[in-house]
């Protein structure tokens, strides 16, 4: 019998001169391979590991942020009911910030984090990327509504720290807890987040889904490859 094999995905390069930009479609991708278990996220998530071993050390840990481009500082991470973070969909947002995707372990929704420096107040809710056509304060963040998303945002810590969904996929309710429980990443966290380090000849201690060298791109390889923004590209 012939046997087939999978074929691997195309993986997208980031070039320096896209390093400001997101590509969003990619995101639909990210659902199915949550939840066939591919092996990019841990065993015992968030709590460092399998066993509940200890993670690694905070040398380690800043190397891993570096190698993703970003600082262990703007790694933020979220708990929601019925969601996990899908670690390939961690990484860069512009120069230093930090972006990862919470997929919906059952239906596939997608809830995205992103931390970014900067700053929002009234004067500036609704032109923060993305422009938003509503804007209301809601407890210690606001609440923006854009077209068919809606997201909450708050500053700390010099950061901006956007929680967006798709309107009719994921509820305000589930969005607003999504936003409260944002927070800097504990080291167990950063360990279960952050990509795998490279291994010998620069091959991921995961088999090669992720670690570094981190191929950054936001060009599809279908269509007519243009790029979009991501939340904060402009603000």
């Amino acid at each position: 019998m012939t046997r087939h094999s999978h074929s691997r995905g195309h993986r997208h390069r980031y070039s320096h001169r896209h390093r400001h930009r997101l590509l969003l479609p990619s995101l639909l991708l990210l659902a199915p391979l949550a939840l066939t278990g591919c092996g990019a996220e841990k065993s015992g998530e968030g709590s460092g590991g399998a066993g509940g071993a200890p993670p690694p050390g905070r040398a380690e840990l800043e190397a891993r942020a570096r190698a993703v481009q970003t600082r262990v500082e703007h790694v933020y991470v979220t708990e929601v009911d019925g969601y996990r973070a899908a670690q390939q969909s961690a990484g860069v947002l512009n120069d230093d910030g930090f972006q990862v995707t919470y997929v919906q372990r059952d239906g596939g929704r997608l809830i995205t984090l992103h931390v970014d420096r900067g700053t929002l107040d009234e004067g500036t809710c609704r032109t923060v990327h993305p422009p938003a056509e509503s804007c209301a304060k809601d407890g210690t963040a606001w609440y923006r509504v854009t077209g068919s998303r809606h997201e909450y945002a708050r500053t700390e810590n010099g950061l901006r720290i956007q929680v967006a969904a798709d309107r009719a996929a994921v509820s305000r309710a589930v969005l607003r807890a999504a936003a409260e429980g944002a927070h800097r990443a504990d080291d167990r966290e950063l360990d279960a987040v952050l990509p795998e380090p490279a291994g010998p000849g620069g091959r991921p201690s995961d088999g090669g889904r992720t670690g570094t060298p981190v191929e950054r791109g936001d060009l599809p390889s279908h269509g007519d490859g243009a790029p979009q923004d991501p939340p904060g590209a402009g603000g």
